[in-house]
């Protein structure tokens, strides 16, 4: 064969095998996305589950949000129907012992719900933050006292520290998301803590410090980046867990006030006292309580399977593992 006949040979073996190779990469070619982008549409296709839990948190969230237009009573409108009225078609959750109807005041109870669990997940996330930072990422004495301190204050119980404080700042809504927030900051810390002394070990955050990077700019653009995984899972684990506390300490008379309608205050006031006379009382908002904190857990089951790498399998995705690789 002449010379010139192979090289050409060649030249067309080297076309079509960069044809095969670069065919299945040019119809792959797409705009990369956001990684709050991304989580969502991996959390739409792997985890069913927790998008089911994620829909029912954004209904009662909007159903918090225009309680107003939703309701068809005041929460507060008394004698609307007969005392203890059962369900029925003209008040389908039924009345409580003043005549107010229970379907109005359930959905007033959301907002008040979603204003707890927001309020005091955001303010824990924010402080727990910089504790855990600043904590992981010095270390040394700073570390020692601070972590002291938050093992000074997990060791107390949780309700009775609640309690306690409660009663001195009173009784109200914007005291419940101050309070829950500021003691769930706490348990945050820790969490946040280790991860950042995971990461600041690295290659990159060497690299920043050698070339003069300040702290704060490497704890914002280096260090922070890195645990929002962590972060996102407290924040919906903290939320339910407010929303529980906010209805544990409203039961007992020292959270939300009358005549506000709170889940857990409703099971208190009412629902407690004529709960063998008029079951309806407890069943709603208890019913209500406990889909929103299972929605929630499970909404935060599925972020944390997402995004924790060791939750990922075997080839670097979850559930990359299960997909069938090539016959060669």
């Amino acid at each position: 064969m002449p010379i010139w006949t192979q090289g050409s040979n060649i030249d067309k073996g080297k076309e079509k095998m960069s044809d095969v190779i670069v065919a299945p990469l040019a119809g792959r070619e797409a705009k990369p996305h956001s990684f709050f982008v991304d989580l969502m549409i991996r959390l739409v296709k792997e985890k069913p589950l927790g998008t089911v839990g994620g829909i029912i948190v954004l209904i009662f969230l909007l159903v918090g949000i225009f309680a107003n237009f939703l309701a068809p009573y005041g929460f507060n409108q008394t004698f609307v129907f007969p005392r203890l009225n059962p369900p029925s078609a003209g008040c389908i959750l039924g009345a409580d012992n003043l005549g107010r109807d229970l379907l109005s005041r359930v959905i007033y109870g959301a907002r008040v719900s979603m204003y707890v669990g927001l309020g005091a997940a955001s303010i824990s996330m924010v402080l727990g933050t910089i504790i855990g930072m600043v904590s992981g990422f010095f270390g040394g004495k700073t570390d020692l006292i601070l972590q002291r301190f938050v093992d000074a204050f997990m060791c107390i119980p949780a309700l009775f520290l609640i309690l306690t404080i409660m009663a001195i700042v009173g009784p109200g809504m914007w005291q419940v998301v101050i309070v829950l927030g500021l003691l769930g900051s706490i348990g945050s810390s820790r969490v946040i803590r280790g991860a950042v002394m995971g990461i600041k070990m690295n290659i990159y955050v060497e690299a920043a410090r050698s070339i003069g990077c300040p702290t704060w700019r490497i704890l914002v653009r280096h260090i922070l980046p890195n645990v929002m995984a962590p972060i996102i899972v407290l924040f919906t684990v903290g939320m339910g867990a407010a929303i529980i506390a906010e209805a544990s300490i409203s039961f007992l008379g020292y959270g939300i006030p009358a005549p506000e309608p709170s889940w857990g205050g409703m099971l208190g006031e009412s629902g407690r006292k004529y709960l063998l006379l008029a079951p309806w009382l407890a069943l709603w908002s208890g019913l209500a309580l406990a889909i929103v904190v299972y929605s929630i857990n499970m909404l935060g089951d599925a972020l944390r399977d997402l995004l924790d790498p060791r939750l990922r399998g075997g080839l670097g995705r979850y559930g990359a593992a299960k997909r069938k690789l090539p016959k060669v």
